[in-house]
């Protein structure tokens, strides 16, 4: 019997690298679209879950397979929740080129004086059997924090070096990839999909 696919719609490694690890209970092959020769779904919407939903169903359309999208953001407080959906082009607005030590670098200079620090990283996957499934699995996790003054370890990707969590002391990039996992806003969106999937699913 053939291992089941699923198509990841994104391009993002370290992305790649965390969902395989989440979703391995489900016995699935996790393979990234840009593996498939599949182009990046455009993201006009303002909401997370609408963004993932349209490049889940992008993915599936394009490769005739079950698809899983992950749209995820940092959520400042102090910003009305923004960057939110904008969160990987973050320091484009400020000059910088696109990428994770621009975005942590922007951040730490938009945030200079700012007292309140209260962020939470969030994220949202939307899985659907087709593109045209009319019940897509939606599933999103948080994890509450404060930005850092200045980037701390070099575990992860994005803004983790910045995310300090109260209940360990340390930020995202701190931590062993194991607990990470086990504590991040996607590793706790990933366990809701992995259960959605189960009681949903049957391929």
């Amino acid at each position: 019997m053939t291992q089941p696919t699923i198509v990841l719609a994104s391009n993002n490694r370290g992305k790649l690298d965390e969902l395989r690890i989440l979703l391995e209970p489900l016995g699935y092959r996790l393979v990234c679209q840009a593996d498939l020769g599949i182009p990046e779904a455009e993201e006009p919407f303002r909401t997370f879950v609408e963004n993932a939903l349209a490049k889940a169903r992008h993915a599936a359309l394009h490769s005739g397979l079950p698809a899983l999208a992950d749209d995820a953001g940092l959520c400042v407080d102090a910003f009305g929740g923004l960057p939110g959906v904008d969160t990987a082009f973050y320091a484009t607005q400020f000059g910088y080129a696109k990428g994770d030590d621009n975005n942590v670098r922007a951040l730490l200079e938009q945030m200079q004086g700012v007292e309140n620090r209260r962020a939470a990283m969030v994220s949202t996957l939307v899985a659907v059997r087709s593109a045209q499934d009319p019940e897509p699995l939606i599933a999103s996790g948080r994890a509450s924090g404060e930005i850092t003054r200045q980037p701390m370890g070099s575990n992860g990707f994005g803004f983790d070096p910045v995310m300090w969590l109260p209940e360990f002391g340390q930020t995202f990039a701190q931590l062993p990839v194991a607990i990470k996992n086990a504590n991040s806003h996607r590793g706790r969106a990933a366990r809701q999909m992995v259960e959605l999937i189960r009681e949903r699913w049957s391929l």
